[in-house]
Parts: structure tokens; C-alpha cells; sequence
């Protein structure tokens, strides 16, 4: 039996030790770091298939999506260096096969595919994008038939874009050779491939920037040319890039891509299609023995039209002759007589020309006499007169005052004149002759001239001034000291003021 001595402490009892872990505790960073790490060891290259959503293109070039199929997603990530070579440019709804490494974003403890290329999954994917950048392009009017350019009727110079090797560029060459033989510059290119879209724009853009007048004349006419294939090999003739390199393209181009069949997307932005690299060849030249038949042919009938001009004038000609008489001298008798008869009158009318005029000037010479032109000139002479009369003596007392006002100032105008002085004044000049009208122009030491009547002399100028008057003395106050009289001059000089 237990009794409750049992249960009595002695003293403080300690608690037993806690079991010990010999496992750190590690940081929130260091396990992600951790499963980064783990990630992209265990899937460092993996090859995705799904489908893209949640496309957004990052202001620094980067490409963020979503890759996801019917029960999972996956976030990707394209740097930006990749985006350029990619198979296929990322499109939400679009089918592709991926390639990359999967990856950890410790920042939200979320995993990702970093994508280094991108293909699509099929042609059906590929038909889509196609689609929805001929919809785009359309939309921005690169299709219209209003931009595009005429093509020369008669190229001396074609431009061809296609591989140097094979029998695209053969059967091109042979066929310009037969039908318009001109000069043919060829600008290698691969046709397949990633590489493709590009060298085929740069080569346009190349052709494009060569002169007329240069060592290497710019075509008149560009074909783009490639053989038949499957849709992913004629995949890079539908890059948009290209595209819009065509389309800005100052030299007409024939697009023939492939056989009749294929249709690929700068067919749309082209200036004219082609079913066949051939095709092309014989839609950019004139077939040359045409033209000399055709030429021939119009030669043959401009002499034919003219034989026939000639034969209808001939005609013409006979049947108006037919209405002539058989000799010219009854032809211009009757003309003649005519001549001959108004000739005649001619004398006779010329002299009762005369003898009208003459009647009609004695008519009016009768009414003229010397007379009426003295009595007219005499009423004339009257009317002066007393003009005359009315307003003579008024207009010569009038001369009269102003001759004796414009005396007046004349003598005025002598006696003021600076330049003769009158006895009792002088003029002052300067060096140079100047008049010097002030005692303020003139400084202490100046050379100067004095100029009177009959004379001039020289002086120099000693002092700034007159002294001034005293003042008269007044009867309240004492009259002031006289003020000392300044020194005499010296010989020759004076002061003036």
C-alpha cells in the first residue's frame, strides 16, 4: 500500500534532459539555394512539349511565359540574347517543343524551364502562327495591290537570291538566257534553316542600296527564288522580318518559293508570285524572238498601211482630175479675165476718188477765212488785256514788298554771317578750323585762332576762366577786400573769357 509519505520531497528535483539533434537548422535561402541547385543537376537539359499562354515581353528583352497542356504549367523564362534565334517567336496559343534547363526562382520558391530554343510542335502550330501574322500584317496594309511596284518590260539587269547550288538557279539562268539574254547577278544565299530569313533579307537590303551609275549596276528586277519542300523547311521565307524587308524593297520583286502549291508569306508582300523558279524567269523577261517577229510583223504592216495611204491619195487624185479641165491655161482664164477687168477700172476709180475729196475740201475751205480767225484772235487779245488790267498793279506791288523783305535779309544774313567779322568781333577756331562757339569746348593750352575783319591770329588758351566781377559795396556792411587781380599775360597771349 502506498502511503503519502511516498509522495514527500526532500528537495528541488531536476527536470530530465531534452534528447539532442546533431541536424543544423538551415536558412530560408540556403534550402532554396539547396533545390536551385539539386534542380538544374537532376534537369540540366530537358525538351518540353506544351502549349504557350501568358506571353509578356519585358522592357530589358526578356520573354516571360507560361507553358502548360491538359493537367500541368510550367513558368518560363527567355533571356534575352536567345530571343533573336528562335525557331519560333513565342505566341500565346502556339503548340511548341522547348529545350532548356529547369531552374528554381528563390525569390518565390517556384520552379521554371529556362528556355534556349524553341520549335514548333507541328505543322498545324505552324499554320496558326502563320496566320496570325499574315492577319497582322494585313492589317497594317503590306498586302495591298496599291503598293506594288510595276515590273520593267525590258530588265537589262536581274538580281537572283537563291543557293548557289542547285537547279533553282540552273534552270533560271537558262531559261533568261533563251528568252532575254541581259545580265544576271546571282547573290548566294542559304534557302533552309535558321540562318535563312536572315542572309536572304540582307541580300535584299544589299541589292537595294547599290547605284545605277556604280561598278556594279543595281538590278531593274529581284527573284527570290527556292525549290519545293515541306512547310518547316519553307518556314523561314515567313518571318515577319523578311517580310518587311520586302515590302520596303525600292526594286521590284518576284516571289518563287516552292512549287505552285506553296504558298509562303512574302508571296502577300511581294510585288508579283510565281508558281515555279522558272515561272519566274519568264514572268521577268520578254521572250526576245517575239519581240523581232512582233517587231517584223509591225513593220510589214506599216508599209502595207502606207502602200494603202498612197493608193487612196492616187485615187483621190485621178478623180479630182477628172473634174479639171484638159488644159491649165483654161484654168486660169477666167481668173485672169477678172484680173484684167478690175485693172482697168482701176484709173478711172482712183480719180473720182480725188475729185469727191477735192469737192468736199472747197465745201469746207469756203467756210473758212482770214476774218473769223482775226476777229477770234482779237477777242483773245481783248480778254488779256484786261486781266492785265484787273490784276497788273496788284502782282508789282506784291514783287515789290517781298524784293524789299528779301534785301532786308539779305543784309541781315551778312551781317550775322560767322565767317566775315565785323569790326568789334572775332571768331574763334580750333587746329583744324572748326568754330568754336562756347568756352566749354575749349581747354586750358589749346591752340586756337582768332579771326577778325581783316585778320587772323594765333593763341593759346591760359586759365579755365574769367575772374568774376566784385560786387558793389553797400552802406550797412564794410565793402569787401578787393579780390587780387589775376597775373598779367605773358606776350602774345591772352585770355579770352
Amino acid at each position: 500500500m502506498i502511503s503519502d509519505d511516498d509522495y514527500a520531497f526532500e528537495g528541488p528535483v531536476e527536470a530530465p534532459a531534452a534528447a539532442r539533434d546533431n541536424n543544423p537548422p538551415l536558412s530560408i535561402s540556403e534550402l532554396s539555394f539547396a533545390l536551385k541547385r539539386t534542380l538544374e543537376d537532376r534537369f540540366g537539359h530537358v525538351r518540353l512539349r506544351g502549349e504557350i499562354s501568358k506571353v509578356s515581353r519585358h522592357a530589358s528583352g526578356h520573354v516571360y511565359l507560361t507553358l502548360k497542356d491538359d493537367k500541368a504549367a510550367i513558368d518560363g523564362v527567355i533571356w534575352k540574347g536567345v530571343v533573336r534565334g528562335l525557331g519560333a517567336q513565342p505566341e500565346s496559343g502556339l503548340e511548341v517543343i522547348v529545350t532548356g534547363k529547369i531552374t528554381s526562382y528563390p525569390a518565390r520558391s517556384s520552379y521554371q524551364i529556362v528556355i534556349e530554343s524553341m520549335e514548333p510542335a507541328g505543322a498545324g502550330a505552324l499554320l496558326a502562327q502563320l496566320e496570325r501574322l499574315k492577319a497582322r500584317l494585313r492589317d497594317e496594309g503590306l498586302f495591298e495591290p496599291s503598293r506594288k511596284k510595276p515590273l520593267p518590260t525590258f530588265p537589262a539587269t536581274i538580281g537572283v537570291i537563291t543557293s548557289p547550288t542547285g537547279a533553282v538557279i540552273r534552270d533560271i539562268l537558262h531559261r533568261i538566257a533563251e528568252r532575254w539574254p541581259c545580265r544576271v547577278i546571282v547573290w548566294p544565299v542559304v534557302v533552309q534553316g535558321d540562318a535563312a530569313s536572315g542572309q536572304v533579307a540582307k541580300a535584299i537590303r544589299g541589292f537595294d542600296q547599290m547605284t545605277p551609275d556604280g561598278p556594279i549596276p543595281r538590278p531593274d528586277l529581284l527573284i527570290v527564288a527556292r525549290g519545293g519542300g515541306s512547310v518547316e523547311d519553307l518556314w523561314c521565307f515567313n518571318d515577319e522580318g523578311l517580310a518587311r524587308t520586302v515590302a520596303e524593297a525600292r526594286i521590284p520583286i518576284i516571289s518563287a518559293v516552292g512549287h505552285e502549291t506553296d504558298t509562303t508569306l512574302i508571296d502577300f508582300v511581294s510585288d508579283r508570285r510565281a508558281p515555279t523558279p522558272t515561272g519566274a524567269a519568264e514572268i521577268a523577261t520578254p521572250v526576245l524572238a517575239d519581240l523581232r517577229w512582233a517587231l517584223s510583223d509591225l513593220e510589214g504592216r506599216l508599209a502595207r498601211s502606207g502602200s494603202r495611204l498612197l493608193e487612196d491619195r492616187r485615187t483621190r487624185l485621178r478623180a479630182a482630175a477628172r473634174g479639171l479641165p484638159a488644159r491649165p491655161e483654161d484654168l486660169l482664164a477666167l481668173p485672169q479675165q477678172r484680173l484684167d477687168h478690175a485693172a482697168s477700172r482701176l484709173g478711172s476709180g482712183l480719180h473720182r476718188n480725188v475729185a469727191v475729196h477735192e469737192r468736199q475740201l472747197a465745201v469746207v475751205g469756203g467756210r473758212l477765212s482770214k476774218g473769223l480767225l482775226d476777229r477770234a484772235i482779237e477777242r483773245r487779245g481783248d480778254r488779256l488785256a484786261a486781266y492785265a488790267d484787273r490784276f497788273g498793279p496788284a502782282m508789282k506791288r506784291r514783287l515789290d514788298r517781298d524784293e524789299t523783305r528779301l534785301a532786308a535779309l539779305s543784309r541781315a544774313l551778312a551781317t550775322l554771317d560767322p565767317k566775315r567779322p565785323k569790326p568789334g568781333f572775332a571768331r574763334i577756331e580750333d587746329a583744324e578750323g572748326a568754330m568754336i562757339a562756347s568756352a566749354a569746348a575749349l581747354s586750358s593750352g589749346q591752340a586756337v585762332r582768332i579771326v577778325f575783319g581783316d585778320g587772323a591770329r594765333a593763341a593759346t588758351i591760359d586759365g579755365e576762366g574769367a575772374a568774376p566781377r566784385p560786387a558793389a559795396p553797400t552802406a550797412a556792411k564794410p565793402a569787401p577786400k578787393p579780390t587780387p587781380r589775376p597775373k598779367a599775360p605773358t606776350a602774345g597771349q591772352g585770355d579770352l573769357f
